[in-house]
């Protein structure tokens, strides 16, 4: 039976920092990205770094560039392809229904969907292209993005480096705590919904 959370943990132990940086940059805002397990991703090197193998400051900053470099490209992507790139029904990356789930996402939270978006997956691969689509302002956008990729960072990465120091054998129990972390990724959504419903 195929492991993801092993296979993550293998892909790091083997090709160490590109191939982290390359995953993290490619989820934030490619659109074939979508799928690369981002949140699993961030903890699992948290989690490496709490055992000495990787630099926690040099994943900590490396992620959170590549993080927003991915989605400054997820924009202007979005921006010079447009909405008409996304033609294709059925089709794994070109699927229209794809900008549809972001964009209703975006029409819910505005602004903040940059940020929030970091904590929802599939989501934050394709919120900077809507962003770019719908033309949002350049600056205002930059704001957002680097807030939502610093704070996606430290706290998935922080929550793997902690979890590593303060749990022996953490690597062991795995499953389990990415099974928490996808828990943990719908708690502001939680917070914005609940927050929606009051003010109505």
């Amino acid at each position: 039976m195929f492991d993801l959370n092993a296979a993550i943990i293998g892909i790091l132990q083997s090709f160490g920092y590109p191939a982290l940086f390359a995953i993290v940059f490619a989820e934030s805002g490619l659109f074939f990205g979508f799928f690369l397990p981002g949140d699993s991703l961030l903890f699992a090197a948290g989690l490496l770094a709490s055992q000495g193998i990787f630099d926690f400051w040099i994943v900590l900053i490396g992620v959170a560039v590549f993080a927003i470099l991915g989605d400054q490209v997820g924009y202007w992507m979005g921006k010079y392809y447009g909405r008409g790139f996304f033609n294709k029904p059925g089709s794994l990356f070109k699927d229209p229904n794809h900008i549809a789930q972001a964009e209703e996402f975006y029409q819910k939270h505005g602004k903040k969907t940059m940020v929030l978006a970091r904590f929802v997956p599939a989501v934050r691969t394709f919120a900077p292209i809507v962003a770019g689509i719908g033309k949002m302002d350049y600056p205002t956008f930059v704001k957002y993005n680097v807030l939502g990729g610093i704070l996606w960072t430290v706290l998935f990465v922080g929550l793997g480096y902690g979890l590593g120091s303060a749990i022996p054998n953490a690597g062991e129990y795995l499953t389990v705590l990415i099974l928490a972390i996808v828990v943990l990724s719908f708690i502001p959504i939680g917070f914005e919904f609940l927050k929606s419903r009051k003010n109505a």
